[in-house]
C-alpha cells in the first residue's frame, strides 16, 4: 500500500463545528483524501463506534482512514493504516501484527526520533511543530522551516510537515522537503470546510507540479 497522499488530516471534533462525520465527509468531499481518526480522549467503545462512520465515509470517496494508536480498533474497522506516537507502542511491534496490510505512520518531534521511526519501519512520519500551534504546545518550542530542511537530508521514507501549517505558509513546507502536510484547525476550524479543503487541495496540486518542474527540469 502506498503513500500516495499529500494532505493528512487529523481529527479533533472540539476544533470541528459540527458533528465529526459530517466535518469529516466535507472535507473529503473537498478532496482530502487520507484522514486520522485522533480522538484520545474517548472511551474505547465510542472510539469504534466513530471509526465505523469514517470507515464508510471514507471508501464511498475512496479516501484513506488511520486510527491513532489503537492497532485494536484499526484491525476491527479494516482502516488502512494505524499512526502512533515515537513514544508509544514499537513500530516494529505493530509491523508483526498487521503486517504489509496497513500503513503505520508515527509522530516525531526532533531528529532523534525521526530517524529513529524510520529505521523501526514506519511508512511515513509527521514531524513538528514547525510553527507554534495551541495544539502542539507540549512537545517543545517548533523545530522551524530549517529543521525539516536539515532532517530532509536523511530521511527516506515520506515527511508530513504539522504544527501552525496553513494554506498561506504550506509551501514553505513543501520548499524544505516534505512530501505531505498534516492539518487540524485549518480544515476543521473553517466555517466552510468542503470548500478550504478544496482549496488546499488545488494549492497541493500546484506546489507539487512546480517542486516536480524543479527537481526535472524538461
Amino acid at each position: 500500500m502506498a503513500v500516495d497522499f499529500r494532505l493528512y488530516l487529523i481529527t479533533d471534533r472540539h476544533v470541528a463545528r459540527k458533528p465529526l462525520p459530517e466535518a469529516v465527509r466535507e472535507a473529503i468531499a473537498g478532496g482530502v483524501r487520507a484522514v486520522q481518526l485522533r480522538e484520545k480522549d474517548l472511551p474505547v467503545r465510542e472510539q469504534l463506534s466513530l471509526a465505523m462512520e469514517l470507515r464508510k465515509i471514507t471508501r464511498e470517496y475512496g479516501a484513506k482512514l488511520f486510527i491513532n494508536d489503537r492497532v485494536d480498533v484499526a484491525m476491527g474497522v479494516d482502516a488502512d493504516g494505524i499512526h502512533v506516537g515515537y513514544s508509544g507502542i514499537n513500530v516494529a511491534s505493530i509491523r508483526n501484527v498487521v503486517g504489509n496490510k496497513m500503513l503505520i505512520g508515527c509522530s516525531t518531534h526532533n531528529r532523534v526520533e525521526a530517524i529513529g521511526a524510520q529505521s523501526d519501519g514506519a511508512d511515513f512520519i509527521t514531524y513538528g511543530p514547525i510553527y507554534e500551534t495551541p495544539s502542539k504546545m507540549k512537545y517543545g518550542p517548533p523545530v522551524g522551516i530549517d529543521g525539516l530542511k536539515s532532517l530532509s537530508c536523511d530521511i527516506r521514507i515520506p515527511i508530513f510537515a504539522i504544527g501552525g501549517i496553513k494554506g498561506g505558509n504550506m509551501r514553505y513546507a513543501f520548499g524544505y522537503g516534505a512530501s505531505g502536510v498534516a492539518m487540524i484547525s485549518a480544515i476543521l476550524g473553517s466555517d466552510d470546510i468542503e470548500s478550504s479543503s478544496r482549496k488546499l487541495t488545488q494549492a497541493v496540486k500546484v506546489l507539487e507540479r512546480i517542486i516536480c518542474e524543479s527537481c526535472c527540469p524538461r
